[in-house]
């Protein structure tokens, strides 16, 4: 796994430094502060290989990779530098994880598909009350379980295989159809027309058809 993982990363870097990020007009040359030890191209195939091993926790996963992995990334911060880099390089990852999106034959279909999920953050009074999520998350309804979660909703546009085309959280009391006009707004450069869009019952309605070309 390791060997093939290897392999799988270096093609995924001079990729992502030769053509996506020059694409994306991404570079650190011109940008004000001290250079990081860990460069853009390192932060985003750290955080595809942390993806694919399936290791959630940021912790496991830099020790994991100082084990694993030093021989590429001899550079590697600490569970709190990484951290920090990774949530500060959300526009970038999501930016490449739509590039990357592009070179699939998936992504030239026909057909999209729209559905939601819940997202639960909380599961106790005390934790609800905790003011970081204060104002975004919130109280919702999960129909297929029958019961009330606190946290997010997070809605998908995908391709028929499931890779995500579109993605975004918003609060369960929002209706789906109006969150999905919202991303669909936001990301229009994504759909082309004549696309098919398929959802559950959830998101029919008229105004919603109207709205979708």
């Amino acid at each position: 796994m390791t060997n093939n993982l290897d392999t799988l990363l270096t093609a995924l870097y001079v990729h992502l430094d030769d053509h996506v990020l020059p694409a994306l007009g991404w570079s650190r040359e011109h940008r004000p502060g001290r250079k990081p030890a860990l460069s853009d191209t390192e932060l985003a195939c750290l955080a595809a290989a942390q993806h694919l091993l399936g290791i959630a926790s940021e912790r496991r996963w830099i020790r994991y990779a100082r084990k694993n992995l030093a021989q590429m990334f001899p550079r590697l911060p600490g569970q709190s530098g990484y951290g920090k880099r990774l949530r500060a390089a959300g526009g970038l990852l999501a930016a490449v994880i739509t590039e990357l999106a592009r070179d699939t034959a998936s992504w030239h279909d026909l057909l999209r598909l729209v559905d939601s999920t819940p997202l639960p953050c909380a599961a106790s009074r005390e934790t609800v009350k905790r003011p970081d999520l204060a104002g975004h998350a919130g109280y919702g309804y999960c129909a297929s379980h029958s019961r009330f979660f606190w946290g997010f909703r997070l809605y998908l546009i995908t391709t028929a295989e499931g890779m995500p085309v579109i993605w975004g959280l918003a609060h369960p009391g929002i209706g789906e159809r109006e969150v999905t006009q919202a991303l669909l707004g936001r990301g229009h450069h994504l759909i082309r027309a004549g696309q098919v869009i398929l959802g559950d019952k959830g998101f029919a309605g008229r105004d919603f058809e109207t709205f979708i070309p």
